[in-house]
């Protein structure tokens, strides 16, 4: 065997060992509270649906209305022939919800902000990060040869010292708006007045909070009712949206800027058409039904009223996303095989995706679940929790004994 498999092996066994090795679940059907998975149908906490969009009526109906009028592909980048009229009625509609001058259409999440990043600064320049952001903020930071500088999760002491001691000419300042695997609000309002004070840009990622927070799902700025010329925003389609793709918006310059010069928007071929008309249907739908987000406050207040009383804790989070530390990885999967043996599905989420010694298992909360069904995930924990205290104490006895 070639040096090169023989050490990539033996890598893969090291990732077995420490519990770390992920492996792809196969699901058949829509996605729903309810999922197909492997022969067997789960109660779903798992996905980023976040609004239950993704299989919504109206959606497929407009997505197969944009296939018949543009077809399947868009063949070709979009600065050539492959910027359909659909996107750019897409890209106002965003830039109008979201309280924005102007919004440019990338294919994901990942593309927007590996092309945002570069685009707005380089070597010589620096960037500023929050320890706990997305691996996409933190892998376009390094790609533009910025220096990079990492600030503690949501300490905005520490960033004004870094942001004071600063000769750059261009100071970035990026960060998630709602952490993904904590399900925290960063806190927008102190960064903007730091950016504004120190005469630095700020971009916010709010892959998990467009849709959910804000009036109407307006997104993590209209919560705070935040409103700047230094702020870029980006947003991602296929979490609340129920779609797929991304956008950022901001000032109509910084967004013709990032036409010109965001190699993931020059140098890619433009994202399926149909996709842009189910999104108009998805911005639409949140525009006229704000019960969704009414529901989910709902939802997660009952969710973490349950499950006060596990050994435990969830993070602090008023979003869809709550997370239960566990901190041991094979207690994560122990418990994660323990809620499908009962038919539910909750991740267990390990290093190197968070910190190492905070595995956990991350609930995923979507207005299309039920009252009852988050009751069914609270009884299920509390049973596995009775389960585990058991055990803890056989061992115990066993111990004693020896």
């Amino acid at each position: 065997m070639p040096d090169l498999l023989t050490e990539i092996r033996d890598q893969l066994a090291a990732l077995q060992e420490q519990k770390l090795l992920r492996k792809r679940r196969i699901v058949d059907g829509p996605q729903g509270p309810l999922l197909d998975a492997e022969g067997r149908q789960y109660l779903a906490f798992c996905s980023n649906d976040y609004l239950g969009l993704a299989n919504h009526p109206a959606l497929r109906a407009a997505a197969q209305a944009g296939l018949d009028q543009y077809g399947v592909g868009a063949s070709a980048s979009a600065l050539i022939s492959g910027h359909t009229s659909v996107v750019e009625e897409l890209e106002l509609a965003l830039a109008a919800f979201t309280g924005m001058p102007r919004a440019l259409h990338f294919s994901t999440g990942y593309m927007a902000n590996m092309g945002a990043i570069p685009a707005l600064v380089g070597p010589g320049d620096v960037v500023f990060s929050d320890r706990l952001n997305h691996a996409c903020l933190i892998d376009g930071a390094r790609l533009s040869g910025a220096q990079f500088r990492v600030y503690p999760h949501a300490d905005v002491a520490r960033l004004e010292q870094l942001l004071a001691k600063s000769e750059h000419p261009r100071k970035l300042v990026v960060t998630d708006a709602v952490f993904s695997m904590d399900g925290d609000i960063a806190p927008l309002p102190e960064l903007l007045a730091l950016c504004e004070k120190y005469d630095a840009w700020l971009l916010v990622d709010d892959a998990h909070g467009f849709g959910v927070l804000g009036p109407q799902g307006r997104g993590s700025l209209a919560h705070f009712g935040l409103q700047s010329q230094r702020i870029l925003y980006m947003g991602t389609l296929g979490k609340a949206a129920g779609v797929a793709g991304a956008f950022i918006a901001g000032d109509a310059l910084l967004i013709e800027w990032l036409l010109q010069r965001a190699r993931t928007y020059v140098f890619t071929t433009a994202s399926p058409p149909m996709l842009a008309s189910a999104l108009l249907a998805a911005v639409r739908l949140m525009q006229e039904e704000d019960w969704r987000q009414q529901h989910l406050r709902v939802l997660i207040a009952r969710l973490r009223s349950g499950l006060a009383s596990l050994p435990w804790p969830l993070l602090p989070s008023e979003t869809p996303v709550q997370a239960l530390i566990v901190e041991d990885n094979q207690l994560a999967l122990d418990l994660m095989a323990g809620l499908r043996e009962q038919g539910i599905w909750v991740p267990a989420i390990r290093p190197p995706t968070v910190p190492k010694g905070t595995a956990r298992l991350r609930i995923s909360l979507s207005a299309a679940h039920s009252i009852e069904q988050v009751d069914q995930l609270i009884n299920a924990l509390h049973a596995l929790a009775e389960n585990h205290a058991d055990a803890d104490s056989r061992r115990i006895a066993r111990s004693t004994v020896e």
